[in-house]
């Protein structure tokens, strides 16, 4: 068994593969063998302190694999069955570990355990956004930040089968055409264009109901300046570093704007909650309405490599570790 951890918050060098013992799960938890662990965004966050954790620390939110043993009071779950998952606490980035079965679903026939693991995270955070922090309606126009990324190919995928029209923006050229195979009507570059412009010609100067951002600190203020009145901001990431603070006289009280920071936590948070979001995923993928494409898979001893290509945008779409 093995598993990566930090002693220290930094960069990816501070991440340390080693090998592990277990001890057998506890009541309400299962040992798990992994198939394959999701490598997410926000796993840097964690490592290099901006999100801070307790140390030393295990990282990673989100795996998929096998149950090998079964610990006491749980009978929902069994020895033998596909389960992946997407929740704290950290410490998917291993082979084996014992997690709670309170955040842990049942992987459906037809979906593989590699898609499953880079689905949870970015296919609850898509059915969240679209269906619970701002409900789209068929015919709205809405802007997605990062459309060619991980997160960004399930979501415009899924928000054109319920009917929306798709503005995306990128970050180079050799992204426009990945935004738009996934399901982007129009795709703004925007460390070359005014993106906040480019929305207001598009949509004849009257502004977006919604924008989803999960870029952050350089897109924040622009996102707020392309929505109508009482349009709804969905801030949900950093990826280009931590927010600043929001002048709300300024940027939020001339429109009567709505701005939220939402989670996945904080919507599926009871087990009917994380049922109804995970069943949702599930049939959008084996319906074929958002199909999944694996961009790389990296072994879990070259976890150092993954985060610099991840760091480095070098990944354009879901990603895994193998074990």
């Amino acid at each position: 068994m093995h598993s990566v951890s930090f002693l220290k918050t930094g960069g990816p060098e501070v991440l340390e593969y080693k090998e592990i013992k277990l001890e057998d799960p506890k009541n309400g938890e299962v040992l798990i063998k992994h198939s394959a662990i999701g490598l997410n965004f926000i796993d840097t966050y964690h490592r290099s302190g901006l999100y801070p954790v307790s140390l030393p620390s295990g990282i990673g939110l989100e795996g998929a694999g096998i149950i090998e043993k079964v610990g006491p009071g749980v009978s929902n779950f069994k020895e033998g069955d596909k389960v992946a998952y997407a929740a704290a606490p950290l410490g998917s980035y291993s082979s084996h570990r014992i997690y709670p079965i309170k955040s842990l679903v049942k992987v459906p026939d037809g979906i593989e355990l590699d898609v499953a693991a880079c689905l949870m995270t970015k296919g609850l955070t898509t059915f969240y956004l679209l269906h619970k922090t701002y409900e789209v309606k068929k015919g709205q126009t809405i802007l997605f930040h990062a459309a060619a990324g991980g997160v960004g190919q399930i979501f415009c995928q899924w928000a054109k089968s319920l009917g929306c029209a798709v503005i995306g923006t990128v970050g180079s050229d050799e992204k426009i055409e990945l935004a738009k195979k996934y399901g982007c009507d129009e795709v703004i570059n925007y460390s070359k264009e005014n993106f906040k412009d480019r929305v207001m010609e598009i949509t004849n100067n009257e502004g977006l109901p919604v924008v989803y951002d999960g870029v952050g600190k350089v897109t924040l203020e622009k996102s707020l300046a392309c929505l109508k009145m009482r349009g709804m901001m969905v801030s949900f990431g950093n990826a280009s570093g931590k927010l600043d603070p929001v002048d709300v006289g300024k940027l939020i009280a001339p429109k009567g704007l709505y701005l939220t920071r939402p989670s996945i936590a904080q919507y599926t948070a009871t087990r009917e909650e994380l049922d109804e979001a995970s069943q949702m995923l599930f049939e959008m993928v084996k319906s074929g309405k958002v199909k999944v494409e694996l961009f790389k898979k990296y072994k879990l001893k070259d976890v150092i490599d993954a985060h610099k290509d991840l760091e480095g945008r070098k990944i354009l779409g879901p990603a895994v570790i193998i074990p």
